[in-house]
């Protein structure tokens, strides 16, 4: 594992103005390497943590080897910071290639792939993870795209723990389901995004109020993302749209895990598999 200079990577972040996404506990930002890769950088927040701490995430995200999980590939850190540097992010973010009118929409199959794409990063997480997670955050912000235009999930790992960590388990017991439900009633949340091309962080609450009217099927053409116009399946658009539906009613209580989620969209979407 690479540990670059934090100068170096202040210079390829351009000071660390090139911001992709924040939250809470980290912040993201696009980088420009003198190779010429374009990288992620996160920089973790109130990291008021022994080097050791810092030490064990990089060496626990090293381990973890997924076509769908942006994998890490160095790291920095001082006396006042702790940076993470992750692969290649040359196509940006999905939720560039939803809001951004200069670039070409995304088709209804690339969508659905994507959908696909970020619950198989999510059952990798839930069956060869031994370690639970303390961070796993599901948006249009934090999906990159590599070169190939794959789908990647960047936003998780061990560190900027606040209260119960999201435990990624198949297991059976209802406590340790329920601290897995957050993540399941994000990815519904995130489905929506898909569908309908809004962002969860401006019109989060009014997606949501929406798929839970019990007559949602109705207003169906009416939210579907415009650049789709009617090029899409709607046997698969209401597939999809049930499972959202069923990710946010099971946020307190999920009813079936990301492993059994995943084997349904299979069966249930016509895509080819990994």
């Amino acid at each position: 594992m690479r540990r670059l200079s934090y100068k170096d990577v202040k210079r390829a972040t351009d000071g660390f103005h090139r911001i992709i996404y924040s939250n809470s506990q980290v912040a993201a930002y696009a980088a420009k390497f003198e190779d010429g890769s374009a990288s992620l950088v996160k920089e973790i927040k109130d990291f008021d943590q022994a080097d050791d701490s810092f030490y064990s995430e990089v060496q626990f995200l090293g381990r973890l080897h997924h076509r769908h999980l942006l994998s890490l590939k160095g790291f920095s850190l001082n006396r006042k910071s702790r940076l993470l540097i992750f692969d290649s992010i040359e196509n940006g973010s999905l939720k560039d290639h939803l809001n951004d009118p200069l670039k070409t929409p995304l088709n209804w199959r690339t969508r659905l792939q994507i959908a696909i794409d970020v619950v198989a990063a999510l059952e990798y997480l839930f069956l060869f993870v031994e370690q639970p997670l303390c961070r796993v955050s599901i948006s249009s912000s934090n999906i990159m795209f590599d070169d190939n235009f794959t789908a990647k999930l960047s936003d998780y790992g061990l560190l900027t723990c606040v209260g119960n960590p999201v435990m990624m388990t198949n297991s059976k017991d209802d406590s340790m389901r329920q601290k897995s439900g957050n993540i399941i009633y994000q990815l519904g949340v995130f489905i929506l995004e898909l569908v309908t091309g809004q962002s969860s962080e401006m019109e989060g609450s009014d997606l949501i109020e929406w798929i839970q009217e019990s007559r949602f099927y109705s207003s169906i053409h009416n939210m579907v993302d415009p650049d789709l116009g009617d090029n899409y399946d709607s046997r698969e658009l209401k597939t999809l749209l049930a499972v959202a539906k069923l990710c946010i009613k099971s946020r307190d209580k999920p009813v079936f895990t990301i492993p059994q989620l995943f084997r349904y969209l299979q069966h249930k979407v016509d895509i080819p598999r990994d």
